[in-house]
């Protein structure tokens, strides 16, 4: 196991160890505050929000007024949100607000919107920078799933008649307030989005030229209310690190950068992840039994139903079976298939949902689908025609489960292509139809196509 001090020379490979922790815990309880600094100061913030993961809550928050408010701010940011929201519980609200004087405006608008509205109001009173506070004010007004709720305001912006001379000084002061600067937006009189600039050009460009003369008109933008899902889709395809943000006037209102577009990515991802497993809630393995229970419940009580509803057709041709019983025997095995099937079909086609690759009309998806679900049905339904027949000695049996198998792959294959489109198009999220909805679903049909089609080709 490599030691706290070999861990602090190689950030790259950074983990955090059992020696690591208990050497944190050893200097919180000391008091030795100047140590403790020292200590830290090695780190990245990202890796201090690692490290604060595993303290407990007393001890996180310690480490947290310990250090200074710049490095504070970034880490509590990196940090979980719900280890936030109970570390910022602990902290009074003028505390609070020194720590969002350190954020660009985008973050400082997440901190504060963590807040209950009390909070809220007592901590922004608590900020001394007036702009500041009419920003985060703005920021707040727009809802979680729009551009405008990722947007900074912090930028580098300039006139289209300024001068490269001027040009640069209005830059040097505005970068001042901006932690990188990605792209340079060029506007008009009225603030207008018209184009950005290339710093080459404009090292190139003679200073006395204006900015009209050297700008690109072409810029990929936002709008504020734009869904950020297609914020997503937008900076992905055009492999963008920042994307300007503008109202319905083509007015420049601010930025998204890359890093929230990930944080975006992977909510999305796990929120799918967590559907297609049949958990209706955003909930993590440390939440309560009570809070699991709530998200797992609804899906696991659809599946109860749908096994009644396998039990009652089971029970309705269980007369026409007496002399057939093996027939019961490979139910299992039909509707494995069915659900097999119909989430290998889906999770294809909200994958492509997700990444926008699907295109076309959903008859010619329904058509490929039903195709690609014959041929794997036939290619599996000769293996178990060959396997029954010699088990059983009966061509007609073995016939009649091979050609149920070949309709359910087929009936799978298309319910799972059809119900995510079908949600898409609602305004439903599709991931839903990768989980139990589609097993559950399948089961059904495939055991009551199955026992239709053996009790029409045995003539029971």
């Amino acid at each position: 196991m490599r030691t706290y001090v070999e861990e602090k020379n190689d950030n790259i490979q950074f983990q955090v160890s059992d020696i690591l922790i208990k050497k944190v815990v050893h200097l919180i309880k000391s008091k030795n505050d100047t140590a403790t600094l020292d200590f830290f100061g090695e780190y990245h913030h990202a890796d201090i929000a690692e490290i604060l993961d595993e303290l407990n809550l007393e001890q996180a928050t310690y480490v947290i007024k310990l250090l200074d408010s710049e490095l504070t701010s970034d880490v509590l940011m990196e940090l979980d949100e719900d280890d936030r929201e109970k570390i910022l519980e602990n902290l009074s609200a003028k505390e609070i607000a020194e720590e969002i004087d350190e954020l660009d405006s985008d973050d400082a608008a997440d901190m504060i919107a963590e807040l209950s509205e009390k909070r809220q109001e007592d901590v922004i009173a608590h900020i001394e920078n007036l702009e500041q506070v009419e920003v985060i004010k703005e920021l707040l007004t727009y809802d979680d799933d729009v551009a405008g709720s990722l947007m900074a305001k912090e930028l580098v912006s300039v006139n289209e008649n300024w001068t490269v001379t001027r040009c640069v000084k209005e830059m040097r002061e505005q970068a001042e307030n901006v932690t990188r600067v990605h792209s340079i937006y060029v506007t008009d009189n009225d603030d207008r989005l018209i184009g950005r600039l290339s710093l080459k050009d404009l090292l190139m460009a003679s200073p006395k030229a204006h900015i009209s003369s050297v700008y690109i008109p072409k810029v990929d933008s936002v709008n504020a209310n734009e869904d950020i899902e297609d914020v997503a889709r937008v900076m992905q395809k055009y492999d963008l690190e920042a994307i300007p943000v503008i109202d319905d006037e083509q007015v420049l209102l601010g930025r998204i950068t890359i890093d929230d577009i990930v944080d975006v990515i992977k909510e999305e991802a796990e929120k799918d992840y967590q559907l297609a497993a049949g958990i209706t809630q955003d909930v993590e393995a440390d939440d309560s039994i009570i809070e699991l229970t709530r998200a797992r419940l609804p899906w696991l009580f659809l599946g109860l139903i749908g096994g009644v509803g396998a039990f009652l057709i089971m029970v309705g041709f269980e007369g026409s079976f007496e002399e057939h019983a093996v027939l019961f025997f490979f139910t299992p095995l039909i509707a494995a298939m069915a659900g097999n099937v119909g989430v290998q079909s889906s999770a294809i086609i909200v994958q492509g949902l997700a990444n926008d690759d699907v295109k076309g009309s959903i008859n010619n998806r329904l058509i490929k689908e039903m195709m690609l679900a014959a041929l794997n049905g036939i290619i599996l339904a000769m293996f178990l025609f060959l396997f029954v027949w010699a088990y059983e000695k009966e061509v007609l049996k073995a016939l009649a489960i091979s050609v149920s198998l070949v309709v359910v792959i087929i009936v799978a294959g298309l319910i799972g292509t059809f119900v995510p489109l079908f949600l898409n198009k609602r305004g439903i999220d599709p991931a839903i139809a990768t989980g139990p909805f589609i097993t559950t679903s399948n089961d059904i049909f495939g055991i009551l196509i199955y026992f239709w089609i053996a009790k029409t080709i045995l003539g029971i």
